[in-house]
């Protein structure tokens, strides 16, 4: 299984930003300081998106390329995925995912958080009562 990631969508208010960006050609790019150490097994992994301190969205790791300026390319397939949202904390950078720790894709046309909403769910997990 593919190792995975986490980072915060920081420059996306809605998961409409961030689709309009990861959508608008067959890959997205993004850059990063650093290369991931484990990079190689992250290749057909996903880089899971966080929003308002959630896991909400995936987009497929197609792999990395180094620049000029001695940064790195992470290349991301172009087709952005919901996901089942679950809680998570921001934090700075990316951090690892392993794959049975991921949540579910949704199915087409099933909405996220119709019963509790993300926050609340969060909040509900930290107490042990979901």
């Amino acid at each position: 299984m593919p190792l995975s990631m986490t980072k915060i969508a920081y420059t996306s208010r809605t998961i409409e930003d961030l689709r309009q960006w990861v959508e608008a050609d067959e890959e997205a790019h993004m850059r990063t300081r650093y290369r991931p150490t484990r990079h190689a097994e992250m290749i057909g992994g996903s880089l899971y998106w966080i929003m308002d301190h959630a896991l909400v969205a995936r987009c497929e790791i197609l792999g990395f390329d180094e620049r000029p300026d001695g940064h790195w390319t992470i290349r991301l397939a172009g087709r952005l995925v919901l996901v089942d949202p679950i809680p998570r904390r921001a934090h700075q950078g990316w951090r690892y995912l392993e794959e049975t720790k991921a949540p579910r894709d949704l199915a087409p046309g099933e909405v996220a958080g119709d019963a509790i909403p993300v926050r609340l769910a969060g909040r509900l997990a930290k107490l042990g009562l979901i």
